[in-house]
């Protein structure tokens, strides 16, 4: 039998299952540039659902499932309740917000750095009460040459951590020739509603006829330079491509992967999505996200303003489902997150966690020094732990045309999140990739030209 909800094909298997006639499968498109020959084929599923109300559907499998009737008495039904998940969640919020409210006196919130220097901090704001330094801005001109000149706006204080790798993301900047001469890479510093400062980048293709505009987003403990081979393959189809690092990533402010609200995040790339519009007028804008960041871009189009004035967004291994290593951190998290917003769960990981499987693009990663390789910070892990269930909640209410692609042996986020976004949305434009045996990172695995290329063709198909 072959049921339909709301653009979802479900093909129920039995015991006569191999008289269910088959889907006819569509052929891939072939209009984006630089297709590589695929000497190992692999696997992908494919769901696509369009205005036009079509759909291809490509080697999809499901599994059969059986259910059970059970009967019981009414005076069961009503034990049960007292229960269920619901009523159990609605306890363990409670028993926290009460803990929260007691340890609240004993929270630190004034001390002093070993500069000597009073801070004073909560989780909503950081405030300093010395006079912040100037910082010189190097920008790169269009003829490759580097200029110097002062911030227009004051920028935030800034530790010699942050001033260290800023530096290095500038340096990476200014040394970029634009590989094959045929794009532009330049730098600027955003300065957020907070007062923090934001490392951003760009890359431009030499031809002034863009065809559109795309936007970046990095993931958890990453940054935006980490994609720059791929902003150059956008640049050759005629995208210019921005990046932006979020806080406490990469040369942005902040302590390095504390991120003391993912709202933050939101908000800033809101801010900077609203610069990009004012700075491009009438050019089609499109996101980009990877992991967190496609997590951060998710909550951002939920806000019907930046909706209506994104063209689509393309998703690599979105954190949409996490779940915690164990299931008392979810119970957990939120006093130790109050009490010890910093503190790493555990002893430092320089190895990494299994998130591709090429090992040069590994050792790439874990030795980049803008890439953070210690232990999740625990306020960290529970900004991510709350924007999943805040997204699992809403994911009806995402209305923007989207593609979503996934590596089903990832670790790090759950493709099965995926799927329900995928079946949740309310978009009448999204598309979902499942591709089989691939890990989280899917544009530095082995198959990384194949990733590019579905993105690069689902972004030409929609200027």
């Amino acid at each position: 039998m072959i049921c339909s909800s709301k653009g979802t094909i479900l093909i129920a298997r039995g015991k006569n299952s191999n008289t269910i006639p088959r889907l006819p499968l569509k052929g891939s498109s072939t209009n984006y540039a630089n297709r590589i020959q695929i000497r190992n084929p692999i696997s992908v599923k494919t769901f696509r659902r369009s205005s036009s109300s079509s759909m291809a559907v490509e080697t999809m499998s499901m599994g059969s499932d059986s259910s059970t009737l059970i009967l019981t008495s009414g005076a069961s039904g009503r034990v049960r309740v007292l229960f269920s998940m619901r009523e159990l969640k609605r306890l363990v919020t409670i028993i926290q917000s009460l803990i929260l409210f007691l340890l609240l006196p004993f929270r630190v919130v004034v001390w002093r750095r070993r500069t000597g220097a009073v801070v004073i901090r909560d989780d909503k704001q950081e405030r300093k009460v010395w006079s912040p330094p100037q910082i010189v801005v190097r920008k790169r001109n269009i003829g490759g040459e580097s200029s110097v000149s002062p911030p227009s706006v004051p920028a935030a204080v800034v530790d010699g951590e942050v001033a260290v790798r800023r530096e290095l993301a500038i340096k990476r900047v200014l040394e970029d020739e634009g590989g094959d001469g045929s794009s532009v890479r330049d730098y600027s510093l955003f300065t957020t509603k907070r007062g923090d400062t934001l490392f951003s980048q760009s890359w431009s293709p030499l031809s002034p006829n863009h065809r559109g505009l795309i936007v970046l987003l990095h993931g958890l403990n990453e940054h935006s330079g980490r994609y720059s081979d791929f902003a150059k393959q956008l640049n050759a189809n005629g995208f210019k491509v921005y990046g932006i690092d979020w806080i406490g990533h990469g040369g942005s402010d902040g302590l390095h992967a504390y991120v003391p609200s993912l709202d933050y995040a939101v908000t800033d790339l809101k801010s900077f999505l609203e610069k990009v519009f004012t700075e491009n007028p009438g050019l089609p804008c499109f996101c980009f996200g990877h992991s967190t960041g496609g997590a951060i871009i998710l909550k951002a189009m939920l806000d019907p303003k930046i909706e209506s004035r994104v063209s689509g967004i393309a998703l690599t291994s979105p954190a949409v489902g996490v779940q915690p290593s164990h299931p008392i951190f979810a119970v957990l998290a939120p006093i130790m997150a109050f009490l010890l917003p910093r503190y790493q769960i555990s002893a430092a990981n320089k190895k990494g966690m299994p998130v591709s499987r090429d090992p040069a693009a590994l050792i790439a990663k874990y030795s980049d020094p803008l890439v953070f390789t210690g232990s999740i910070r625990v306020k960290t892990g529970y900004e991510i732990l709350r924007i999943t269930a805040h997204l699992q909640q809403n994911l009806n209410k995402v209305k923007v045309p989207f593609l979503v692609m996934h590596g089903t042996d990832d670790t790090v986020t759950d493709p099965s999140a995926s799927k329900k976004l995928y079946e949740e949305a309310a978009s009448s434009d999204k598309s979902l990739k499942l591709y089989d045996g691939l890990l989280h990172d899917l544009l530095f695995e082995p198959e990384r030209e194949i990733i590019a290329g579905a993105i690069l063709d689902w972004l030409n198909q929609r200027v």
